[in-house]
């Protein structure tokens, strides 16, 4: 798969990290006990972490009260600032440490420094073949890489008329694929066709494909989201709104944004008249989502 730099969150602004902070759900403990849970029982240390693609530092602040060490690192620079401004602490109390770098750099990271490296819902816009060069450069023998993503947001069986709903939502996902990236359909698939280390053209050998490991959330009940994704039809075309495929839409069409012309507004009606052949009545239309997850991790040689 050829690399295509993804610039819509990392020309993010500071204005836009809060947005994207305020709207996007945090992810179930039962990911970051999977996560930890992983690589404390294949020897993993708890000295330093690593959260690659931090965003505005979820990840960073779920992971850190393990750890004695935490950085997060982004190329966005309103990402980084608006992880600043939220903070969080490690174990011993110290702050998170929020700088601006790269998958693929890893800077400022010391080699042979980091315990846990961690990327949610990231992975897919990595040179992979540089990031896992530079994964190996930094882990300590024994460290783990964590890399984790959702699929598409499905509707609940308990919503009114969800087949036809899911029918909505595929037909706009169908819409906006000439907005994707290759890093979109490496989320559709969740991650099935994301380069590993010893599938490159020039594999990383330090680490070990023998340990690989992978989890998938597979039922509609197991929440891979903090709390089953649930919300009103305002909150609903906001959550929308954060998308990368959605955002280029927008960039492209800046006239039609917030009409009844915008992709998410139509989307929007599409449900909102679907509840209501379903008999749901106004104001108690609130829409319910299922998230089906990844996690992949992948461990340095000893």
């Amino acid at each position: 798969m050829s690399h295509i730099t993804e610039k819509t969150f990392s020309t993010y602004n500071q204005e836009q990290g809060k947005v994207y902070a305020q709207t996007r759900r945090d992810y179930h403990p039962s990911v970051y006990q999977a996560v930890i849970g992983h690589h404390t029982s294949t020897g993993g240390q708890l000295d330093t972490l690593l959260d690659v693609g931090c965003g505005p530092g979820n990840v960073a602040r779920a992971l850190a009260p393990h750890f004695a060490h935490a950085i997060g690192i982004d190329p966005s620079e309103g990402m980084i600032a608006t992880a600043r401004s939220l903070g969080g602490v490690t174990s011993t109390s110290e702050p998170i440490q929020f700088e601006v770098s790269t998958a693929e750099e890893l800077s400022p990271v010391a080699d042979s420094s980091v315990d846990l490296i961690a990327a949610g819902n990231a992975a897919h816009w990595f040179d992979m073949p540089r990031f896992w060069a530079a994964a190996a450069r930094v882990l300590k023998p024994g460290g783990s890489v964590a890399l984790w993503t959702t699929g598409d947001i499905r509707a609940h069986p308990s919503v009114s008329n969800a087949a036809a709903i899911q029918d909505a939502m595929e037909e706009h996902h169908r819409q906006l694929e000439p907005y994707y990236l290759p890093g979109n359909f490496l989320v559709r698939n969740r991650y099935k066709d994301l380069p590993l280390p010893w599938t490159l053209p020039k594999p990383v050998s330090e680490l070990d494909e023998s340990t690989f490991f992978r989890k998938d959330w597979n039922d509609d009940d197991e929440q891979f989201f903090e709390g089953l994704p649930e919300a009103d039809l305002d909150t609903f075309e906001k959550m929308m709104a954060t998308g990368s495929a959605q955002t280029r839409w927008r960039q492209a069409h800046p006239d039609d944004v917030g009409t009844e012309r915008d992709v998410i507004r139509i989307l929007r009606r599409r449900v909102e008249g679907l509840m209501r052949e379903a008999g749901v009545e106004e104001g108690k239309d609130v829409v319910k989502g299922t998230v089906l997850g990844t996690v992949l991790v992948v461990k340095k040689k000893v």
